[in-house]
């Protein structure tokens, strides 16, 4: 093994990604006084959460009645009863309270005439347990993650969180069960760092990049999904990944639910409103996955858009451009920049793209993560929040702008359960060698690779498998060949093709080592995808097209060996935290 320069640091707490959960988690942390690093491996205002454009849910009652009861409810049955019911009632309970907050941290909302907080509707957002819509998304125009993100890094320079942006996390460092901190490579100077900390928080965001057309940046790798994995942890409910309705026809930007919220509505070839078919009272602010099904419905029946009758129009043109031009500016650049577009005269071409992961590590309510055994017991000194962590609010499908409050509320639950467990300063325990070594090897062996497979080429293959046999619709039969083809780009890793031998700013090897961690990724959302029985939100099986309450309401834990994974099963949480709220028992999901 090449010798690396490594350097040590010592810090009360990790937070391992800079995006919307993992910066309001440094505030916290660094508002309590814990000494607190935040690990990052782009700039922070470069992550993801910058693209949420439309909005964060919270019953702020600004724009008519609302309850956060009447919130929980709509999320229990978005998430076709797959989300633990404790996690989502401390979801929607805290929700007011944490937008409440950004505000004052300084989030540019916009504003009502009389100054409130602007709330528009929202797919599957409803009141009095859903008879009516409701106006529960705060909107900051159609920019409110990128509004968030910068307030929140503001907020986090603030309370002297220190940032190390432009490291590559490696690995977890694991002893005798507990998380003692991770390893990271600085792509400025080539050295590798070790930071032990008491505890861990993963929050590395979703891997929509196991997918060819996806919402996703670039950098969107599932990175501490993959550290969990390697560290012989279970991901939970990999199967469930959302398409988003509308993603720009051949190019996959996304285009906001805002803007069916605002009015906008889809039509087929016929010029038929034909979500008016299948969601006969919310039409076209039903969920995500029944719009986007709606949608593949339309094109597989001969009625899609275009030469190759492969996607459908979505209309804001009847829209006041006043009304454009202040709530959805975003949308209207990227549909002139993207599809070459005038929204005030044209339809928006979209089609379904994968948008957001609902599977991820496995936490309870506070964001500890959950043991190897996939009991209730949790890994000492490990987090996990956002998108990389299954807390189970989203269940099989998430609503719109719940992800974004998700960031938020776990965020902030995070920092006060790290709070209460570490003391300012606490010892820490010496790092055992032998988890250096185990890392750097894998680093090394990736790194010095000779062989006649590019990166690229096993990605490409990767995405192109998981976009046509694990997609909107599925099927024992194109899961099986799923199952089958997904371990070739694995296998094809035997013979890697790294040119780029170099230690700073190796971008050949930075895709790699992504590529290393998406491929298992793709692996357990194959094999938990092909073992589950039943259609439920967001996973559609043809060969079962009903909800199976007795045998898979449950949550799927896979384990990922190399290219073998093991798949077991753990219940749903079906009791509430308080006595605030009832559980709400199953019953059949239509909009």
């Amino acid at each position: 093994m090449n010798a690396y320069k490594i350097i040590d640091h010592e810090y009360d707490v990790v937070v391992l990604g800079a995006g919307g959960s993992g910066l309001r988690a440094a505030v916290g942390l660094s508002e309590a006084g814990l000494k607190t690093a935040c690990v990052s491996k782009v700039f922070p205002t470069r992550s993801h959460t910058s693209a949420a454009q439309g909005g964060i849910s919270a019953a702020l009652g600004n724009m008519g009645e609302d309850d956060w009861r009447w919130h929980m409810y709509d999320t229990v049955k978005g998430a076709d009863w797959l989300g633990d019911q404790d996690s989502i009632e401390y979801l929607c309970k805290e929700a007011p309270a944490a937008v409440l907050e950004l505000e004052k941290y300084g989030v540019p909302f916009s504003r009502t005439e009389d100054g409130k907080i602007y709330q528009r509707p929202f797919g599957g957002m409803t009141k009095n347990y859903g008879n009516e819509t409701v106006q529960r998304t705060c909107a900051a125009a159609d920019r409110t993650g990128h509004a968030i993100l910068h307030t929140l890094y503001g907020q986090a320079l603030k309370h002297n969180t220190e940032f190390f942006i432009e490291y590559f996390a490696l690995d977890l460092i694991m002893k005798d069960g507990a998380c003692k901190g991770i390893i990271a490579w600085n792509l400025n100077d080539g050295t590798i760092h070790r930071f032990r900390s008491h505890i861990t928080i993963i929050a590395t965001g979703g891997y929509g990049k196991v997918y060819y057309s996806a919402t996703s940046a670039h950098t969107c790798t599932g990175d501490g999904n993959a550290m969990a994995l390697r560290a012989g942890l279970p991901l939970q409910d990999m199967e469930f990944v959302q398409f988003h309705p509308t993603g720009i026809y051949g190019h996959g930007t996304l285009i906001s639910e805002g803007v069916r919220g605002e009015g906008g509505y889809l039509v087929n070839s016929k010029g038929e409103r034909f979500m008016e078919r299948y969601a006969p009272n919310a039409k076209d602010l039903a969920s995500r996955d029944v719009v986007s099904r709606s949608i593949a419905v339309e094109i597989n029946e001969g009625r899609g858009i275009g030469k190759e009758q492969d996607h459908v129009h979505l209309h804001i043109d009847h829209l006041d451009p006043k009304v454009i031009d202040e709530r959805l500016p975003g949308i209207s650049e990227a549909s002139k920049l993207f599809a070459n577009v005038d929204v005030t005269k044209e339809p928006i071409p979209v089609v379904p793209t994968v948008h957001y992961n609902m599977g991820g590590i496995p936490t309870n309510y506070k964001a500890e993560v959950l043991t190897v055994n996939g009991s209730e017991k949790t890994v000492p000194g490990l987090m996990a929040i956002g998108e990389a962590a299954c807390v189970s609010v989203h269940g099989a499908n998430r609503l719109g702008s719940n992800s974004l409050i998700d960031l938020v509320v776990f965020g902030r639950a995070a920092a006060k359960r790290a709070a209460e467990l570490v003391k300012p300063g606490m010892k820490h325990d010496e790092i055992v060698k032998s988890e250096t070594d185990r890392c750097l090897e894998r680093f090394d062996s990736l790194r010095n690779s000779e062989g006649s497979n590019p990166t690229s080429e096993l990605r490409l293959s990767m995405q192109k498998t998981m976009q046509s046999k694990c997609a909107v619709f599925r099927s024992e039969k194109t899961l099986k060949e799923g199952v089958d083809e997904i371990r070739k780009p694995y296998d094809g890793m035997d013979s890697l093709s790294v040119k780029d031998k170099s230690l700073i700013f190796n971008t050949d090897l930075v895709e790699t080592l992504e590529f290393d961690n998406l491929i298992r990724q793709a692996i357990t959302t194959m094999d938990s995808a092909y073992n589950r029985k039943e259609s439920r939100g967001a996973h559609a099986r043809e060969d079962f097209p009903k909800r199976d309450d007795e045998n898979f309401m449950q949550h799927t834990l896979s384990w990922c060996n190399g290219s073998k994974t093991k798949i077991s099963y753990r219940p749903v949480h079906r009791s509430t935290l308080t006595n605030d709220v009832q559980y709400f028992p199953p019953q059949e999901r239509v909009y």
